[in-house]
């Protein structure tokens, strides 16, 4: 690479130093890193305004995780969801409108497809890169590909204005603004932003749902069996088995460097003739996958899987489970790490994973019924074919996080705080998935950092948590990773919020250099203007509550919440209709019927009648029989039929259903069940209250 004096005179803006020889150098008005569903959404937006703009991809591909595998979107409201974002939800239905689409099956058979709908919100990969790449050639946005950042030295920054950036290959490209839209917030990094990684305490912001987590771990993504966590069943001297956690349960909401796990989004497919058997990854090692066994052995026989169904048979597969598709313990040193290091790690990643799906379509100590459920299953032959029809996007689902003049918090989920400065909104669960595995005090092996909240409805995202703090950078907005506590972080890393923000991001960098302030000076009442003018969302839809709509506090006798419940199955939270105790309630999305149960345990502390009831949102989707059973201290089972469609009477938050006698210290244990139901099954509260 030829290097000499640069001096340029663009716009009004003039930057020299050390550059690039001519040939080298790239320039637009806004230069954009990543090529994630956020950087296109961005790159769109830029060019719909009438300026240049260069988008930056270090791989092959666009649209991040929404073309890597994530078909399901995680959207929470979708009314809070407009703007560039929308449209492309709404491509995506104009795409399946054409029959043409449906190569293995008939839309008629996929529920999910609605043409009455104005959007359509799960998807195959491969669509979701046609129609981004759609949507940048629409727009001429110049797309640079395979160049990545020079993270040491390739980000001049000259009188807090990032002037240009430089790739490993020698390519310099120069802007007026610029916006990191990657996972990992490389380019924030390298202009020495300041930012953080890792579970902050509890203590730093106020929080409950941060740090440690080891008593919140009550859903369904943990051991429900006891397992011998040691590499000889029952000898401590042995050593542990891989993927365990030395250190032990820790304090209660400490902080830690921990960030929530990865996995691929792994596509499967159901038909015959568009499916391969799960390959045998080289390196395979039995003694990887030795607590999954030991677990099936255990008499868990859950199928470890979460497989959403996508269009033409197949599907968006989560984690699911205590051992599943999260490798965890296996991300902690990747939002720091270098190129060849996250290389390894993301290598490790898809060794794991492929292992994990291979042991469990074949190994022998697998339980008949999973390897059964795991023959009409394999990788799709049309997904992925450049990358042996693997995703190509490792879920990143948390890296590096800015600190900056306003971080997003539980309390801005929680709508206990709002800000004044929206520039889009969140809806979606505070979810962070676990982060290691340790050992009981009883010596068994736990999951812990789960964590699955309702924020009660959508949110405002403030436009001070996407531009460093004042002092710090002036023409650099970081829509992906934003200033976030790691739990709030958590409901607002969803890949349509990704998209509303890399369009407000946008917006904000054209008003910038068009009025020549710095980001942090744009006036919000104009980039509002612009925003509401562009279709997005800023503002609580109707009917959204500004808090919490019954607390547990204000209620009277024993109360146990959603979250105080053992799960069986994959329940999926909300808060969009009807009454409900603390931040939501659970749904089952009436699927898997026979599958899923929630039971709580009670012990009262005194002796006397107790009345049992429980609360649930009604709706008219919800299912008119769901089976309760109550069994108090060692009497009979006692069984009851409830009807969700029908409101609890009166102003009562909980339904009676039966009143029990108690000593003290007896316990009494509730299960819903949604065997043999019909429609949406709910999961909200119990209540004990002592009549005499």
């Amino acid at each position: 690479m030829r290097y000499g004096l640069l001096i340029m005179v663009c716009g009004g803006w003039v930057c020299s130093g050390w550059g690039a020889a001519a040939e080298d150098l790239r320039r637009a008005d806004v230069v954009i890193y990543g090529a994630t569903s956020a950087g296109v959404a961005a790159a769109v937006q830029v060019s719909r305004m009438g300026h240049s703009v260069i988008l930056i991809e270090p791989g092959k591909h666009v649209g991040g995780l929404t073309s890597g595998g994530l078909g399901f979107t995680d959207s929470g409201d979708k009314r809070a969801i407009g703007g560039i974002a929308r449209e492309f939800y709404q491509r995506i239905r104009r795409h399946y409108d054409d029959a043409s689409a449906w190569t293995q099956e008939q839309s008629s058979d996929y529920p999910r497809y609605r043409p009455a709908d104005d959007a359509m919100w799960t998807f195959e990969p491969k669509v979701a890169e046609q129609v981004f790449r759609r949507m940048l050639t629409e727009v001429r946005v110049e797309l640079l590909q395979g160049e990545r950042l020079n993270r040491s030295t390739g980000v001049m920054v000259v009188g807090g204005r990032i002037q240009q950036i430089v790739m490993e290959s020698g390519l310099v490209l120069a802007g007026q603004q610029f916006i990191d839209a990657t996972y990992e917030g490389d380019l924030m990094a390298a202009a020495q932003v300041k930012y953080t990684v890792g579970r902050e305490a509890n203590s730093v912001y106020g929080e409950t749902l941060n740090g440690n987590q080891v008593r919140a771990n009550t859903h369904n993504h943990r051991f429900l069996k006891s397992v011998d966590p040691f590499r000889v069943r029952g000898d401590r001297s042995s050593g542990l088995l891989p993927g365990i956690d030395a250190a032990g349960p820790g304090l209660e909401g400490a902080g830690d460097h921990r960030v929530q796990a990865y996995c691929f989004r792994m596509c499967m497919s159901k038909s015959p003739q568009n499916r391969r058997p799960f390959p045998k990854p080289d390196g395979y090692d039995e003694r990887d996958y030795e607590l999954l066994l030991r677990n099936f052995e255990a008499g868990d026989l859950r199928v470890p899987l979460s497989p959403d169904m996508m269009p033409n048979l197949k599907t968006d597969t989560n984690n699911n489970g205590a051992v599943s598709t999260d490798f965890l313990g296996g991300n902690y040193d990747y939002p720091e790490a270098d190129y060849v290091q996250r290389e390894a790690i993301i290598r490790d990643h898809e060794r794991y994973q492929k292992g994990l799906m291979w042991t469990l379509a074949n190994h022998p100590r697998v339980p008949a019924s999973v390897r059964a459920e795991m023959a009409q299953w394999g990788l799709p032959l049309d997904e992925f074919t450049d990358n042996d029809n693997w995703p190509h996007q490792l879920y990143i689902r948390e890296s590096r996080r800015m600190v900056s003049d306003y971080v997003m918090t539980e309390q801005d989920c929680r709508r206990e705080r709002m800000a004044a400065d929206s520039v889009g909104l969140g809806s979606y669960n505070m979810d962070s998935h676990n982060v290691r595995r340790f050992v009981t005090a009883d010596g068994k092996v736990q999951n812990e950092g789960d964590v699955q909240v309702s924020p009660g409805g959508a949110y405002l995202i403030s436009y001070r948590s996407v531009v460093p703090a004042r002092g710090q950078v002036e023409n650099l907005a970081v829509p992906v990773c934003l200033a976030a506590s790691h739990i709030a972080y958590g409901s607002i890393r969803m890949e349509p919020v990704f998209m509303v923000l890399g369009q407000s991001a946008a917006t904000a960098s054209v008003l910038a250099l068009r009025t020549g302030t710095s980001l942090q000076n744009v006036q919000y009442a104009e980039l509002r203007a612009r925003l509401l003018q562009d279709g997005q969302v800023l503002d609580l839809p109707a009917a959204v509550p500004p808090k919490i709509l019954i607390s547990r506090e204000s209620l009277s006798g024993i109360v146990l919440d959603d979250a105080d419940a053992e799960l069986q199955g994959e329940w999926r939270g909300s808060s969009s209709a009807g009454r409900y105790v603390g931040a939501g309630y659970l749904h089952d999305g009436n699927l898997d019927k026979g599958e899923k149960s929630a039971t709580w345990n009670v012990t009262v502390p005194s002796r006397g009648t107790w009345r049992v009831g429980i609360s649930y949102s009604a709706a008219s989707n919800r299912a008119v029989a769901v089976p309760v059973e109550v069994q108090a201290g060692d009497g009979p089972v006692q069984k009851f039929v409830v009807n969700q469609k029908s409101a609890i009477a009166g102003q009562e938050v909980f339904q009676e259903l039966t009143k029990v006698a108690l000593a003290a210290g007896q316990r009494v244990r509730v299960t819903i069940s949604n065997a043999g139901t019909e429609g949406h099954v709910i999961v909200d509260a119990v209540q004990l209250e002592q009549v005499k």
